[in-house]
């Protein structure tokens, strides 16, 4: 059995390390790479991704799963071994119906679209993207063909993000959060708004980037495993768990479009830097799903980055970076303007509360596309539509309308912004837990501490890599099978009824 299990690990290296390559390109070309290397990126990428596809189909790996997999139904649900096999199995059961040449030409065409996305957003010009997403949309269709016997098209999408989940159960979960979020949206709306003044005048470049390289690493995230570089959207490339790499972007204007998205990114990789070292190079430390990846990153952006406790420890030091800006505004009109809830354009701009109604908008634009009751060219006006309807803010050109996004340049249509929200519901589940755990978390906080927390998630979350299904993680973690919206939802109205001053009504 043990030379069986080498053999497989081997084959399954091989894969992976393909894709890591591939992904080291795909960080090249969004940070670095020249325009004029485009066309050849995108050879090149679509080369390795075939080849990784190739290798998760060989018959030799195929052969080994099925002779390992008694093996590891007799071991303990909980065994490296026994995951390390039914993630496989899962992973061949999500990609394994593939053809290789699919992900070949689907490669090619992503490094294409991206590079056009990238320019077109710039110019505000829609037209000369639109080809590209409706070629997108035939490959998205493509793909769940492939698995035919779906409930609905976006499920097999959905799957390869967030394993066991369906367009069905996402809608059943968004529509419960939406009826408890917009009313507490409402309330807050009837109440004198924060000023924000403090977080708009001119930021040097050089110095936010400095203030986000010294607090993210304070936090926990590695500099010897990983970097921090300017991109058009932020990512995180992880390349292995010594090589995590993370981006953010600067706007002079305003604080707030370098600093959180830094942190967000920050999220991922210390997730992703505290795999167990031992799963590298197998789906085990590839990656979980999107929403307990965005679950991380949004703990540290959120619940830790916009808190009062944590500010009570750096704003002294964000004032000391920004004396001009910061020197005569208080700790509280700062924290208060950072949690300003205001309906807005743009996702990654928005506050923690509307935040959600940004992915709940894309979600249902991606069932319609893939359901063909909405044609591409009919895309911009109904985002323009459902912005207006669900956030009261009506965009005015593409660049922060229907373009602002990068997942519908870059990949499928379908199944990619789900785990924003999802991520965000399993945040508060999983903080709740820890400071049920560690009460004393909050204090540390307020004192640049963080190893607390850090080591509670370590041990909890980032540690087990992919050895979990979502719902397996969170059922392990907080008890619950399913997930749950209420600790959500005592976060939003603890924090915003007192900001906002609602009193009862929370």
């Amino acid at each position: 059995m043990e030379e069986k299990l080498a053999k497989f690990k081997a084959l399954l290296q091989d894969m992976y390390d393909l894709r890591s390559a591939s992904l080291l390109l795909i960080w090249d070309q969004s940070t670095y790479m020249p325009p004029g290397g485009a066309d050849t990126r995108g050879r090149i990428t679509a080369l390795l991704d075939r080849l990784a596809q190739e290798r998760l189909v060989d018959p030799a790996l195929l052969r080994l799963l099925e002779e390992l997999e008694p093996y590891a139904a007799s071991l303990p649900f909980d065994h490296d071994d026994a995951a390390l096999v039914r993630a496989t199995r899962r992973e061949v059961e999500i990609m394994g119906k593939v053809p290789p040449e699919f992900w070949s030409e689907f490669s090619e065409h992503m490094a294409a679209a991206y590079q056009v996305w990238t320019q077109a957003r710039a110019d505000n010009d829609w037209q000369k993207i639109e080809p590209y997403l409706e070629q997108t949309l035939e490959y998205s269709r493509q793909f769940a063909d492939f698995y035919p016997g779906y409930n609905h098209i976006a499920d097999p999408l959905i799957a390869y993000m967030d394993y066991g989940m369906k367009a069905a159960d996402i809608r059943h979960i968004f529509a419960e959060l939406r009826q408890q979020l917009v009313p507490l949206i409402e309330a807050i709306r009837g109440q004198p708004q924060v000023d924000t003044a403090c977080l708009h005048g001119h930021f040097p470049k050089d110095s936010q980037l400095k203030f986000a390289e010294e607090v993210i690493g304070e936090l926990g995230y590695d500099f010897k495993r990983g970097r921090l570089d300017l991109t058009h959207h932020p990512f995180t490339a992880p390349l292995s768990v010594g090589d995590v790499r993370v981006t953010t972007r600067v706007n002079e204007d305003t604080l707030t479009e370098c600093f959180f998205p830094a942190i967000h990114e920050a999220g991922h990789a210390m997730h992703l830097q505290g795999y167990n070292p031992a799963y590298e190079a197998s789906p085990l430390g590839y990656w979980t799903s999107a929403s307990v990846l965005e679950s991380q990153s949004r703990t540290w952006e959120n619940l830790v980055g916009r808190s009062r406790t944590f500010w009570s420890h750096y704003y002294p030091r964000l004032q000391a970076y920004f004396p001009d800006q910061f020197k005569d505004v208080p700790l509280e009109t700062f924290y208060r303007a950072i949690n300003r809830v205001q309906p807005s354009l743009i996702r990654t701009a928005a506050d923690e509360v509307t935040y959600n109604l940004h992915p709940m908008i894309r979600f249902e634009l991606e069932l319609a596309l893939l359901e063909g009751s909405l044609a591409v060219k009919d895309l911009p006006e109904a985002w323009r539509e459902a912005y207006t309807r669900d956030l009261g803010v009506t965009p005015t050109d593409f660049k922060d309308g229907v373009m602002q996004d990068v997942h519908w340049y870059s990949g499928a249509i379908g199944g990619g912004f789900q785990g924003y929200t999802l991520g965000n519901i399993l945040s508060a589940m999983f903080f709740e837990k820890a400071l049920e755990a560690h009460p004393e978390i909050p204090g540390e906080m307020e004192h640049g501490r963080f190893d607390t927390l850090r080591n509670w998630l370590t041990e909890n979350i980032y540690w087990a890599g992919a050895k979990y299904t979502t719902i397996e993680l969170a059922q392990r973690v907080t008890g619950k099978p399913e997930l749950d919206v209420q600790p959500l939802m005592r976060y939003f109205r603890t924090k915003y009824g007192e900001i906002y001053d609602l009193g009862h009504w929370v």
